[in-house]
């Protein structure tokens, strides 16, 4: 059973999947930006950067501050840390699985013994 608070919300898993948004989103780590240094970074226009920020916005991984004519964004801790809270709850499902996988190597490496030896009655 799953705990539905520790689920990122619909709008932080959608806004994520398209790539100019996931690339503005690597780009602001490194510290707010304005929508034009944003648009010129990622290659695309700015009414596009603007309407992706929106998204962004609405989905609250980012915040916007006006600075004289510009709109400076920057990444919101928030959702990335309930996204990372999330992603760590698939933590147990792989250490169980590399677990495995770690026994049935250690139990190949014991075998080969066993098969020169039968080879050798061949």
């Amino acid at each position: 059973m799953t705990d539905s608070s520790l689920t990122p919300s619909l709008a932080v898993l959608t806004a994520l999947a398209e790539p100019n948004r996931l690339a503005i989103v690597g780009l602001l780590r490194a510290g707010p930006r304005a929508v034009g240094d944003i648009a010129a970074h990622v290659k695309i226009a700015q009414p596009h950067a603007s309407r992706h920020l929106r998204i962004l916005a609405d989905a609250g991984l980012v915040s916007a501050r006006r600075e004289a004519q510009s709109r400076i964004y920057r990444l919101e801790r928030s959702p990335f840390a309930s996204l990372e809270q999330w992603l760590d709850t698939f933590a147990v499902v792989w250490e169980e699985r590399a677990d495995r996988l770690g026994d049935y190597l250690e139990d190949l490496d014991e075998d080969p013994s066993d098969a020169h030896r039968q080879e050798g009655t061949r």
